[in-house]
């Protein structure tokens, strides 16, 4: 509707503008020169205007949003104004054998003039006059390269923002006091908080989709020296797939600040192993497995299914791939509990998957130290099922999901997963199928982990509480981890315990300083408390012990430990006698099994028969 009522309007401005500008060309130069016969200049008119609006169709000059008007949108202009009076002057040539040039050099001058302003004018009050409003808040953008000067184009053109760009800041030195958009670039990032107060800046906003992580902290460090709310855009990964526009500019978030760089996988590699083939994923409803799953698809499986214990999580996340993926690939929800040999050894003579990704289990430290029989049950036997069912229906590849709390663990969680890389690797050294282990630390946002409990705190007004000030974690995003993972399992050859890696070790109560400073307090105002190490935790967490060390990388950020199972007769006796013990003799074979101390106790060797 909106444009059916704009069309004719511009057809009938445009239409007063060419016949002006013809006739004052006429009336300014013929009583000096006698340009025009009366029927000439009719003519010449009429013939002005049919081409001026079949060029402006042709140029589609009705069609363009005249409010983000810029050069592009110029030259439109000038080709359709210029063609016009080129039609007109062979149009004077047929009748007159002549062309008056003088009197259509003047309208053609006019005529740019006239239409340009009538068009450009309508930005120029939008911007100056409809976006400013003043009840927007004064805004700083960082970076004055390609990014910033879009978003400071966007936010000035846009009336459904809040935000409107005052400078720019760059550490460009060639950029310094440049002016973008009438907004000058007015020093380099250190400068920040002078020129927030200086300016009285309420919104900064990190302009930079390259900005490494290292660099955006820094940043964003001289950003919370002041009281302005600071925000970014997404990184070059985000934005592969679309256009930057104003609402994916958002908070910073602390996966920002504690991820690292995003890495080019081997697609090649990757696509032979899933593309056309069917997929299983346990777990499938988790932070990991559900994540998995999302980056699977983007190789296009034929099938994928989607294996888990609770059909809320399932549910979730087959409605999310079936609205993106419904028409290419086959997806199957399948409600099942590792934990039931039977049912997962029907799932897979069913279904034959190529490919298994076992990101089932119990991951949470302290529960799994007052409930360590469900660790073994599910940990343990759930992988012992899901492996050998692998293992006896032909699957090419098995990929397991561990975790650095395996490294010499002093806990039942950890040493849990120890054990089913055990049986993995074992499984390696007599099947067809290709088992490994993928071992990786914390998981930025995973559930359970630590950010979403610090939120939660942050939002009721704190105390945050951090177990120890020296507890140290490795850290990785969501989406990250899960790529590696498919990494990993495309580079198997069959026994590998793959260990990724995890960067520097963060603090977790620098974590806490970070959340609480984003959430948009100060620590005086939310507060920390220590409230002591938790049990089966460790102060720092390992992903190789020191005779796993192998600094070679098989590809980038992925390690090959050289952690050597126990011989399978030996660690199968064990597993099965686990059902027999008690709480706290569970807990003593388990971790001193998986600190490898069991072949030095004999007292331990004797109480399993």
């Amino acid at each position: 509707m909106a444009y059916t009522r704009r069309l004719p309007l511009l057809v009938l401005l445009d239409s007063t503008i060419v016949l002006f500008s013809i006739f004052v060309g006429y009336f300014v130069l013929n009583p000096y020169m006698h340009v025009y016969t009366i029927p000439m200049l009719w003519v010449s008119a009429i013939t002005l205007l049919f081409s001026h609006h079949l060029f402006s169709s042709i140029y589609r000059l009705y069609q363009k949003a005249w409010e983000y008007a810029s050069v592009s949108e110029l030259l439109a202009i000038v080709k359709a104004v210029t063609f016009s009076a080129i039609t007109t002057a062979i149009v004077q040539v047929l009748i007159t054998h002549d062309i008056y040039i003088r009197v259509l050099g003047l309208t053609w001058m006019m005529h740019i003039i006239l239409i340009g302003g009538s068009r450009f004018s309508w930005r120029v009050f939008r911007e100056h006059y409809v976006v400013s409003a003043s009840n927007k808040k004064r805004t700083l953008i960082i970076g004055a390269g390609a990014a910033g000067t879009m978003i400071a184009r966007q936010l000035l053109k846009s009336s459904s923002t809040d935000l409107y760009p005052i400078a720019f800041v760059d550490d460009d030195i060639k950029k310094l006091k440049l002016q973008i958009y009438n907004m000058k670039v007015e020093g380099n990032t250190w400068e920040i908080p002078q020129l927030v107060s200086s300016l009285d800046i309420e919104n900064i906003v990190i302009a930079i989709p390259s900005l490494k992580r290292n660099q955006l902290k820094r940043i964003y460090e001289q950003c919370t020296r002041t009281k302005a709310t600071t925000k970014t855009m997404p990184m070059i990964e985000d934005l592969a797939t679309g256009k930057i526009s104003i609402n994916q500019i958002r908070d910073v978030e602390v996966e920002d600040l504690l991820g690292r760089e995003p890495i080019e996988l081997d697609m090649s590699s990757i696509s032979k192993k899933l593309t056309g083939k069917t997929v299983l994923v346990t777990g499938a409803g988790g932070s990991i497995g559900s994540e998995i799953c999302r980056q699977i698809c983007k190789f296009q499986p034929e099938m994928l299914l989607l294996l888990g214990h609770g059909e809320n999580s399932i549910y979730t996340i087959d409605m999310e791939l079936k609205k993106s993926y419904s028409e290419t690939i086959k997806i199957v929800p399948i409600i099942a509990d590792v934990q039931d040999r039977t049912r997962i050894f029907d799932i897979m003579d069913q279904y034959q998957p190529d490919v298994v990704y076992h990101a089932a289990a119990h991951k949470h430290v302290p529960l799994m130290e007052y409930n360590p029989m469900e660790a073994v049950k599910n940990n343990i036997f759930g992988t012992k099922n899901v492996a050998e069912a692998a293992n006896a229906f032909g699957v090419k590849s098995f990929v397991m999901i561990s975790t650095d709390k395996a490294v010499n663990p002093p806990n039942v969680m950890g040493a849990s997963k120890r054990f089913a890389e055990m049986i993995i690797q074992n499984l390696a050294k007599e099947s067809q199928t290709n088992f490994v282990a993928v071992r990786f630390g914390n998981v930025l946002g995973s559930r359970g982990s630590v950010i979403p409990l610090f939120k939660r705190q942050i939002k009721a007004g704190g105390p945050v509480t951090v177990t120890h000030p020296e507890m140290t974690r490795y850290f990785m995003t969501i989406p990250e981890a899960s790529r590696l993972v498919i990494q990993a399992g495309a580079l198997a050859k069959g026994g590998e315990v793959f260990v990724l890696d995890m960067g520097e070790p963060v603090k977790i109560v620098d974590l806490a300083k970070n959340l609480i400073s984003l959430s948009g307090y100060t620590e005086e105002e939310i507060g920390i408390e220590f409230s002591g190490i938790r049990p089966g935790e460790k102060l720092f967490e390992e992903l190789l012990n020191e005779n796993e060390v192998q600094k070679e990388r098989v590809f980038p950020k992925i390690h090959i430990g050289k952690a050597e199972p126990m011989g399978k007769v030996e660690l199968y006796d064990i597993i099965d006698s686990l059902n027999s013990k008690g709480i706290s003799e569970v807990k003593e074979i388990l971790v001193s099994v998986a600190n490898t101390k069991f072949n030095k106790d004999k007292d331990l060797l004797a109480s399993n028969g």
